[in-house]
């Protein structure tokens, strides 16, 4: 498992756009997670209507400990299959 924070070095930089960051997760095959759930959905829409696609994005719908947020990523990274949550939104926690 590879983890990319916005602002890192090779990482989109910090205030990057919705739209150019599911541009940067298409084109490097990441899932994205992220706590935006307000225009995220919107941005995706418009992403998946200009014929573009997305590994998938992964929103904290309510509030996670860091814990159990690593659970959760753990348990997608471990169990699920190639392209299983691509254009989709699922949100997290899982169960």
């Amino acid at each position: 498992m590879h983890i990319w924070a916005v602002g890192q070095p090779g990482a989109p930089p910090k205030g990057t756009s919705d739209s150019d960051l599911l541009l940067w997760i298409e084109q490097a095959g990441c899932l994205l997670v992220t706590r935006n759930r307000a225009s995220m959905p919107v941005h995706l829409q418009a992403h998946l209507d200009a014929g573009h696609h997305v590994p998938g994005i992964l929103i904290i719908s309510r509030p996670l400990s860091l814990g159990r947020l690593l659970d959760e990523l753990h348990l997608i990274w471990g169990a699920s299959l190639p392209g299983e949550f691509q254009d989709q939104i699922v949100y997290l926690p899982l169960r």
